[in-house]
């Protein structure tokens, strides 16, 4: 027998984002959870997270139907679409930015207040890049992660 030590470091997460779970109940759905929160006062900058653009897309758009000011941004949108919708996301023209996990690389907006996996992320680190858009410098974010 030859054993081996495998050792793994997870990556630290910010200090600065308080990171929490939903658990959706039964006879509720997703999407009545977001509602009730995206009409809170404090979710002002809100940064929602999907799996695929179908389903960005279709959400941004319920959203929409259901008063909220919203943008989307997702590989089936041309480049000046997503500029677009991000400089009226950056520029508090918009409470909402819903995004996939490959449009969302690299984003740097000051003053997301809250970071929502709508759907839960592929892997670790999608989940790290997800919640790393909220609590930036030095200020307090909040993510939270849908369980069904």
């Amino acid at each position: 027998k030859n054993p081996v030590r495998i050792s793994v470091k997870a990556r630290d997460t910010s200090k600065n984002v308080e990171q929490d779970i939903i658990k959706i109940e039964q006879g509720k759905t997703k999407l009545d959870i977001l509602n009730n929160l995206l009409n809170k006062k404090e979710f002002n900058k809100v940064l929602i997270f999907g799996r695929t653009k179908h389903g960005v897309e279709k959400l941004s758009k319920t959203l929409l139907r259901n008063g909220f000011s919203v943008e989307s941004i997702h590989g089936n949108k041309n480049n000046s679409q997503r500029q677009r919708a991000l400089g009226m996301f950056k520029d508090n023209r918009v409470q909402i930015l819903v995004a996939t996990d490959v449009a969302a690389r690299g984003l740097d907006i000051a003053d997301v207040s809250h970071v929502i996996n709508y759907d839960i992320p592929a892997t670790y680190d999608d989940y790290i890049h997800r919640i790393g858009r909220t609590g930036r410098w030095n200020k307090r974010g909040i993510a939270l992660t849908f369980i069904e």
